[in-house]
């Protein structure tokens, strides 16, 4: 498999120079950014993101959808977001490799033709909460999060890092895992939804806890019949480790990079919008330590 460049996913690039052009102001003037603010405005990384080439195609891609509205779900009631087009949006749920504007998630999604709505906050996880913000399960039965209304194109978990770093075990982190796939699936029946890994240098080149928690997320996504990309050695495999910023988050030349890998395999499980909305059903695809938050 051909190593990645900061160059070489222009499907990625495309998204963050969208982004980058102004659909973030929207978001802006709404106020209703999902649920929470990401870090940082992401405008400058996104820029630098976009000077690595590609151009804007027809369509817009947004990797920060707000909310128009919110609405009371009499059923649960709860407070759900309305976005602009629920049929071409993906819910993301995830860490701080998620949270930025121009997290490599976002841009693997919206590269893939999806609009990303975000759920998560850096430092949580399948087990690990941070602050008021519960862990995965906790923030989505506490109502942590404003959800979407409607059924979303598509549902997307990603992290597992958390985890690795605050010592979570396989039992906890399994356990948390099937619950939120189960509250997930009663909340939106019928709605796709795929796992995503986490981000390591793999067993055999010092990814530890991280890679391990990769692979465990990648069996609970199995036993499930869930879709998983695995990212447990991306950063060995593709020679990404030159772009960490620290020890586990990249920097903006990374997350293009890593958005491109993401669009990839998208595309190859069939999991991008065009593919996905032709599908009936998804088949499983088996999966293949740091203080620092993911």
């Amino acid at each position: 498999m051909p190593r990645a460049t900061a160059t070489t996913p222009s499907g990625a690039a495309r998204a963050a120079t969208m982004v980058a052009s102004g659909l973030l102001a929207a978001s802006a003037v709404l106020g209703l950014a999902g649920c929470g603010a990401p870090a940082g405005d992401g405008v400058s990384s996104l820029s630098r993101a976009a000077a690595s080439g590609g151009q804007a195609p027809a369509a817009a891609m947004k990797t920060n959808v707000a909310a128009t509205s919110r609405l009371l779900n009499t059923g649960n009631g709860r407070l759900e977001a309305v976005v602009p087009d629920i049929s071409r949006t993906v819910l993301l749920i995830g860490d701080s490799q998620s949270e930025p504007l121009d997290g490599w998630p976002r841009l693997g999604l919206a590269a893939a033709g999806y609009d990303v709505y975000f759920c998560g906050r850096g430092g949580t996880g399948y087990v690990a909460a941070n602050g008021a913000t519960g862990n995965y399960v906790d923030a989505l039965e506490r109502g942590d999060w404003l959800l979407p209304s409607g059924t979303p194109a598509l549902i997307v978990i990603e992290g597992g890092g958390n985890d690795a770093a605050t010592g979570a075990s396989n039992t906890q982190i399994v356990r948390n895992a099937e619950r939120l796939i189960a509250d997930l699936k009663t909340r939106y029946p019928g709605t796709r939804m795929a796992m995503i890994g986490t981000l390591a240098r793999g067993a055999d080149n010092g990814g530890g806890r991280r890679s391990e928690v990769d692979a465990l997320v990648g069996s609970v996504a199995a036993a499930h019949g869930l879709p998983f990309v695995s990212a447990g050695d991306w950063l060995t495999r593709y020679g990404l480790a030159k772009d960490l910023a620290d020890s586990v988050h990249m920097n903006a030349a990374g997350r293009v990079a890593l958005g491109g890998i993401l669009e990839r395999r998208l595309r190859e499980l069939k999991l991008d919008r065009t593919s996905a909305a032709s599908q009936g059903s998804l088949a499983a695809v088996p999966g293949g330590t740091s203080g620092l938050q993911d």
